[in-house]
C-alpha cells in the first residue's frame, strides 16, 4: 500500500526544467536529476562527485517504450561524462547518493544489481543493459538497509516523472471498474492509470488499419509490433504484455485501427463510457 510522503525538490539554478536534487527528508537516499546538456554547470557542484548508481533516460525513434541504461559509479560524475562521450540515445541522467557518504561500492553493486533486475521485472522501460550483473555479496544486516534504500529510490525515480518501477495489477481491479473496448471480433481491457491508460495482456485489435488512419497511430502499431508488444494471434493483434499508452484515445485507435474517442469508447461492465465515469 502507498503510503503518505513529503518529498523534497531543490532546484540550484531555480529552472523549474534544470536539475534537480530530490530527497525524502528523513532518508539517508539523495536524487540528483541532470539534463544532459547540464552536465557542466552540475560539474561545479558536489553531488554528484560520489558513489551511487545511476540511470540514463531517453526515447527511440525504433522503440515503443522510453529506454533506460542503469549503471553504479565510485565517481557518477565522472561516468556520466564517460556516457556523454558514448551513449547516444539519453536526454536525462538520474543519480542515486547518499546524504550522508555512506555507500561503498559493495553498496552501488548490490543496489544496481536490483534495480536492473526489478526494471526489467516491472517491463515499464526498455532496458538497454545487455547484460545483468550478478548478485554480489552482502551481509543480512547490510541487504536490508539496501532495499530499504532501494524503496525511496523508487518513489524518487517515479516523483521525478520515471515510473521505472512503478507496476499495474490487473487482478488488483474489481471487476466492475474494468474498462472494456470492444470492435469488430475484438475485445480490449484496460484502466485510467496515473500516467496515462494501461491496456492489458491478452487485449486483441484489429490487424487492419482503415485508409484514413492517421500516420502517428500506423507507426505505433509497427513499433509495438516489432518489439512483440502486439503479436500476429487468429486473424487479429493480441497484446502478449500490459502497456501503458499516453491517452484512452490513442490506445483505441491502436485496437481499433482507426482515429477514435476513447473518452466515448471504453466503457465499463455497465455501458457506461470513461466520460461519465471519469469527467462528469
Amino acid at each position: 500500500m502507498n503510503r503518505p510522503q513529503t518529498i523534497q525538490i531543490f532546484l540550484p539554478d531555480g529552472s523549474p526544467r534544470s536539475i534537480k536534487i530530490a530527497e525524502i527528508t528523513n532518508r539517508v537516499v539523495k536524487a540528483v536529476l541532470v539534463p544532459r546538456n547540464k552536465l557542466e554547470y552540475i560539474a561545479s557542484r558536489s553531488e554528484l562527485k560520489n558513489v551511487g548508481i545511476y540511470f540514463l533516460f531517453g526515447e527511440s525513434a525504433e522503440k515503443a517504450k522510453p529506454m533506460v541504461y542503469i549503471g553504479e559509479a565510485e565517481d557518477c560524475l565522472d561516468r556520466l561524462k564517460q556516457h556523454n562521450r558514448t551513449k547516444e540515445f539519453w536526454n536525462y541522467a538520474v543519480a542515486m547518493v547518499s546524504k550522508i557518504n555512506a555507500f561503498t561500492k559493495s553498496h552501488a553493486k548490490y543496489l544496481e544489481h536490483v534495480a536492473i533486475d526489478q526494471a526489467k521485472v516491472s517491463n515499464r522501460f526498455e532496458t538497454e543493459n545487455q547484460t545483468a550483473p550478478g548478485k554480489p555479496f552482502v551481509t543480512e544486516s547490510m541487504e536490508a538497509d539496501l532495499i530499504d534504500s532501494f524503496d525511496t529510490i523508487k518513489i524518487l525515480l517515479s516523483t521525478l516523472g520515471f515510473p521505472v518501477y512503478d507496476t499495474v495489477n490487473k487482478e488488483l481491479i474489481p471487476s466492475k471498474e474494468l474498462l472494456i473496448l470492444n470492435g469488430r471480433n475484438i475485445r480490449a481491457e484496460g484502466d485510467l492509470i496515473d500516467d496515462g491508460f494501461v491496456v492489458f495482456k491478452g487485449s486483441q485489435a484489429i490487424k487492419e488499419t482503415v485508409p484514413s488512419c492517421h500516420e502517428y497511430l500506423i507507426n505505433l502499431r509497427l513499433k509495438l509490433l516489432k518489439d512483440q508488444i502486439m503479436i500476429e494471434k487468429d486473424g487479429n493483434y493480441e497484446f502478449t504484455q500490459d502497456y501503458i499508452f499516453n491517452s484512452p484515445s490513442t490506445v483505441g485507435g491502436v485496437v481499433l485501427g482507426r482515429s477514435t474517442n476513447g473518452w466515448t469508447k471504453w466503457k465499463n461492465r455497465y455501458g457506461k463510457n470513461l466520460d461519465i465515469l471519469k469527467r462528469n
